[in-house]
């Protein structure tokens, strides 16, 4: 029985000595507010570290008191104290549409299965006097008040409209000046190409049309004959024969490795050299006779299947390239100020629809 006896107060004074430890408080953080206003009601309790605290849990729209709403609750937060114990906290937001003092009754809290209570609070809620005795100091709704202008809202779109408009004067300028200078136009020539063989054989039928065979202008004859061969030979076998010599001619072909009718060739530039230095006068069968090796050197080392057209691409002035270069850069610039003023055009409306709306 006195084991009994003493588990109980055992028990007891445990018991007192955890109440004792534990503290609950709850205070508004405004002692009045208007009708609608809000306010924070907060709970803390201070207890032992380890201890098990729960608080109640309004719902949303839930009423404190009649008169009272409940809003929101917080998380429950936590916070060391200095004298090893520990405080657990939680807020709750409250309003109140009725002007009236209320009585918060105490709140209750679990500590540990135990339960607390705070002390009650007192609370105000109070409503904006309205004077109804002078009824002309009341004012009608005002209208509908237009948006003061700030020039900081603007002033980016001012200078992007001026940045614009300079733009677009700096594009006609531009283009007034494409417009006036007429473009170079180089226009690339085809023109018939006449074969060095074809020009060869051409100048020997007028040789013989101008009847110098049988003429005793023998030195004019072999000097347009040879000269023609030296053409010839020239275009053909792409070496100088018109400043040449007759050995220095023979030896150019010789070494080209064409030794086609080199001795027919040999004899008839010999005989010219006769003619023209040494007044050598040539029978009319001999004449005959040179006249065909020439027309047989020509048939016998001449090249077909080359091209008869040739394309003749004009060559620019430096004024011209100059011209040219100016007008393709001026082009350059005009399309990317016309991209540039299409942009800021579109940026400018969107910003000015912005405002506007």
């Amino acid at each position: 029985m006195k084991r009994i006896v003493i588990a109980c107060i055992s028990c007891l004074l445990s018991m007192l000595s955890a109440a004792q430890q534990t503290r609950v408080k709850a205070e508004v953080d405004s002692i009045s507010i208007l009708i609608g206003q809000q306010a924070h009601l907060t709970l803390e309790v201070a207890t032992q570290e380890q201890a098990h605290v729960v608080f109640p849990d309004f719902q949303p729209r839930q009423d404190l008191i009649d008169g009272i709403e409940i809003l929101e609750s917080s998380q429950i937060d936590t916070a060391y104290l200095d004298n090893g114990q520990m405080c657990f906290s939680r807020k709750y937001t409250i309003t109140s549409f009725e002007d009236t003092l209320y009585a918060i009754p105490p709140i209750g809290v679990e500590v540990n299965g135990h339960s607390f209570s705070t002390s009650p609070i007192a609370f105000k809620v109070v409503t904006v006097e309205v004077d109804t005795l002078h009824l002309d100091q009341f004012f009608p709704p005002k209208d509908v008040q237009e948006n003061p202008f700030l020039w900081t809202e603007w002033s980016g779109i001012f200078w992007l409209s001026i940045l614009m408009v300079l733009l677009c004067a700096l594009g006609i300028y531009l283009y007034m000046r494409l417009k006036e200078n007429k473009p170079i136009i180089a226009r690339i020539r085809i023109v018939k190409k006449i074969l060095p063989h074809q020009k060869a054989l051409k100048e020997i039928d007028k040789l013989k049309a101008d009847r110098l065979l049988s003429s005793d202008n023998q030195k004019e004859y072999y000097t347009r004959l040879t000269d023609t061969l030296r053409k010839y030979i020239e275009e053909r076998f792409g070496f100088s024969a018109m400043e040449m010599t007759t050995p220095e001619i023979i030896y150019h072909l010789q070494q080209s490795g064409d030794q086609t009718m080199i001795e027919e060739l040999k004899d008839l530039f010999e005989t010219a050299d006769l003619v023209k230095f040494a007044k050598y006068s040539a029978l009319i069968n001999e004449n005959d006779m040179n006249l065909v090796n020439a027309v047989n050197f020509i048939d016998q080392t001449k090249v077909e299947g080359l091209p008869t057209e040739e394309r003749i691409a004009p060559k620019l002035s430096e004024d011209d390239m100059r011209i040219k270069q100016s007008r393709q850069a001026m082009k350059t610039m005009l399309y990317l100020i016309g991209i540039g003023v299409i942009i800021l055009f579109g940026y400018i409306i969107y910003h000015v629809s912005m405002l506007l709306g």
